[in-house]
C-alpha cells in the first residue's frame, strides 16, 4: 500500500512545519500550503488522501476552499477543518459542505494521528466523507408511523425530477426533508437553499439569474437541486423572476443573449396555509400551481410525540461532536416531560433547548426538573398571549383540544398517582378509551406520577 498523501493548510508556519514532521513520522507523505490560493494548486496538481483545513487565511478562508471543493456533491477526498475559533455554525457548515470533521486548535498529538487514520481509512473504503452522518443528520428522522410514511413518499418523489412542495409548520424540519429528497435523487450537484435577504435586496435578480460579474444561484445549482422555503414570503420581484424560469425550464443571464437549460430539481417549502394565501395573490397562485405537483406534509412534533426521545438522543449526542459540548444523557423522566410538551416550535425548538441544557446544565444525567426550569424561559413555552389568553388559542381548534387534552391528562395523571383506573373515575371516561386517548396524545402515566411535583 502506497503511503497516505496528506495535505496541510494554514498560516501559520510553526503549525505546519510542526504537523508536517509529526505525520512524516508515523509514515505519512506531506505537501504544505501557507494560504487558501497555493492550497487550490496543490488541489488541483494531485488529490491528496487527506485534507488539513485551517479557517482563518489571509486570502481566502477554509470554509469557502471547502465549498468549491464539493460543489459537485461530496469533496473527492476527506476533509479535516481545524481552528482556533470555533463556533458552532461554522462546525455545521463545514459539516453540510462535506467535512469529514471538525477540530478545535490546539489539537493533541494523539487525537490528530486518530483523526487522520480514521479519515483515511474512510476515503480508502470508497465511503464518502460524512456521508453517513450526513444521512442520519438530515434524514427526517423519527420511527412513527406518519415518519415512516413521509420517508416513504419522499424516497418515491426522489426517483423523479418533478418539483416538491413540502408544506409545514416552522421549524418542522422541511428543509431537512428536503435534504433528503436530494440526497436519495441521485443528482451530482449540490443542494443549495435560496437566500431570502438576498431575495429582499435590489439585487434579486442578479441573484438568481447572475450577470457578466456574478454567477447567479440558478447557475450554482445546476446539476443538483434547488430549496426554496417559505414561498408564501417570496418578495414580489422574486415571484416575477422565478415564474417564467419555471414555466419554460430556461433562463437567462443579465447581459447574455442565449437562455441555459434549468437542470436543477426544485424543492419548495410552504406554511400549511399556503393555498388560502395564493387564492389572494395572482402570482403566489401561479407558483403555487407550477411547484404543487409532489406535494408531501411535515408534520409537526406534537403530532409525533413519540418521536421527541429519539430526537433528543440525537442532539445530545450530535452537539458534543459537532461543537464539543460536553455529552450529557437525558433521564427517562427528562426524556418524558420532553415528550409531553406541546412544542410550538416544533424541532427547532427542541434542538435548541437540548443545546442549551448542554451549554448551561450541569454535570451528569440531564433531570426532568431542569427540564421544567428549561421550558419555563422557553420563548415558545405556553404562557398566557397578548391578550391574556393561554397561546393554544391561537392554534386551529384540533391542535388546541389536543393540547388542552394532553396538558390536562397529564394534570389529572399526577394527582392521580399515575393510576389510569383512578384517572378513569375522576375524568369520567371508560378505562379502554382512556388508555387509546393516553397512547394518541403520547402520554406515558408512569412517566407523569414520577414528574409529579
Amino acid at each position: 500500500m502506497s503511503q497516505p498523501y496528506v495535505l496541510v493548510v494554514d498560516d501559520e508556519p510553526d503549525i505546519r512545519e510542526l504537523v508536517q514532521e509529526i505525520l512524516e513520522d508515523e509514515g505519512y507523505e506531506v505537501a504544505v500550503a501557507e494560504n487558501g490560493e497555493s492550497a487550490r494548486n496543490a488541489f488541483a496538481k494531485r488529490t491528496p488522501d487527506l485534507v488539513l483545513l485551517d479557517i482563518w487565511m489571509p486570502d481566502i478562508d477554509g470554509i469557502t476552499l471547502l465549498r468549491e471543493w464539493s460543489s459537485t456533491g461530496e469533496p473527492e477526498c476527506p476533509v479535516v477543518v481545524m481552528s482556533g475559533h470555533g463556533n458552532l455554525e461554522t462546525a455545521v457548515e463545514a459539516t453540510r459542505l462535506g467535512a469529514h470533521d471538525f477540530v478545535q486548535k490546539p489539537i493533541s498529538l494523539a487525537k490528530l494521528l486518530s483523526i487522520a487514520s480514521q479519515a483515511i481509512e474512510s476515503g480508502r473504503r470508497h465511503e464518502k466523507p460524512r456521508t453517513a452522518a450526513r444521512q442520519v443528520a438530515h434524514k427526517p428522522i423519527g420511527a412513527s408511523a406518519v415518519m415512516q410514511v413521509l420517508r416513504g413518499k419522499a424516497e418515491q418523489a426522489a426517483e423523479h425530477e418533478l418539483p416538491v412542495l413540502i408544506s409545514g409548520e416552522k421549524g418542522s424540519g422541511r428543509e431537512n426533508l428536503a435534504r433528503y429528497i436530494h440526497e436519495q435523487s441521485g443528482r451530482s450537484g449540490p443542494l443549495l437553499c435560496v437566500d431570502h435577504g438576498e431575495l429582499a435586496s435590489d439585487r434579486c435578480r442578479e441573484y438568481l439569474l447572475g450577470d457578466a460579474d456574478r454567477e447567479g444561484l440558478l447557475s450554482k445549482a445546476q446539476g443538483g437541486s434547488l430549496f426554496i422555503g417559505e414561498i408564501e414570503d417570496l418578495p414580489r420581484t422574486a415571484l416575477k423572476v422565478l415564474l417564467p424560469v419555471l414555466e419554460s425550464g430556461q433562463f437567462l443571464r443579465d447581459g447574455e443573449n442565449e437562455s441555459q437549460p434549468l437542470d436543477c430539481r426544485i424543492i419548495a417549502g410552504a406554511c400549511p396555509q399556503l393555498p388560502e394565501r395564493a387564492s389572494r395573490d395572482e402570482d403566489l397562485e401561479a407558483l403555487y400551481y407550477r411547484l404543487n405537483v409532489l406535494p408531501l406534509e411535515m408534520p409537526p412534533l406534537r403530532e409525533r410525540q413519540e418521536d421527541v426521545p429519539e430526537l433528543v438522543r440525537f442532539y445530545a449526542e450530535w452537539f458534543p461532536n459537532a461543537d464539543e459540548l460536553p455529552y450529557r444523557p437525558f433521564s427517562v423522566g427528562a426524556q418524558n416531560r420532553l415528550r409531553n410538551h406541546s412544542w410550538p416550535g416544533n424541532v427547532r425548538e427542541l434542538r435548541n433547548l437540548v443545546r442549551q441544557l448542554l451549554v448551561l446544565g450541569g454535570e451528569g444525567e440531564v433531570s426532568a426538573r431542569e427540564v421544567d426550569e428549561a421550558l419555563k424561559q422557553s420563548p415558545s413555552a405556553a404562557s398566557p398571549g397578548a391578550a391574556g389568553h393561554p397561546a393554544y388559542f391561537d392554534l386551529p381548534l384540533r391542535e388546541a383540544r389536543e393540547q388542552f387534552e394532553r396538558e390536562y391528562l397529564v394534570y389529572k395523571l399526577q394527582d392521580a398517582e399515575g393510576s389510569v383506573g383512578k384517572l378513569a373515575e375522576t375524568v369520567g371516561m371508560e378505562r379502554t378509551h382512556l388508555y387509546r386517548k393516553l397512547r394518541a396524545l403520547g402520554i406515558d402515566p408512569r412517566a407523569a406520577a414520577r414528574n409529579r411535583k
